[in-house]
């Protein structure tokens, strides 16, 4: 059990037949997705400009993005990668989960402004 709440409604249910929680059923979430930026010698790849997360729903939208459009790389250009995730909490040390490390856990390649690779940019430089 999860917490509490849950414990309290299995006491309840402790009569009662039911499934355990091993049994997982997946869902997809069904939307549409339109990239900040799509360079044009690499039409692959995805580029998101992120400020922030508003929610970690917003955040799980890329990793559906990519699973399910296969070959298509989503990359993110942050304006503040140490930007703590939405609902973050302090750890031990007063720092909190950052986009950064979002994106290292869900392996997704991630730039700052100043690190944007100059591939994408007409004759190799960016500006």
């Amino acid at each position: 059990m999860r917490n509490d709440f849950e414990r309290a409604v299995a006491k309840k249910l402790k009569n009662c037949e039911y499934e355990p929680k091993e049994y997982i059923k997946e869902y997809t979430l069904k939307g549409t997705y339109l990239p900040d930026f799509v360079p044009k010698n690499e039409d692959h790849i995805l580029i998101e400009a992120k400020g922030r997360f508003r929610t970690r729903h917003e955040a799980n939208k890329y990793i559906a993005v990519r699973k399910d459009n296969p070959g298509v790389t989503v990359v993110f250009i942050f304006y503040d990668p140490y930007k703590p995730m939405p609902g973050a909490r302090k750890r031990k040390d007063g720092t909190r989960f950052s986009m950064a490390e979002w994106a290292d856990k869900n392996e997704f390649d991630w730039y700052t402004i100043k690190t944007i690779p100059t591939r994408w940019c007409k004759k190799g430089r960016v500006k």
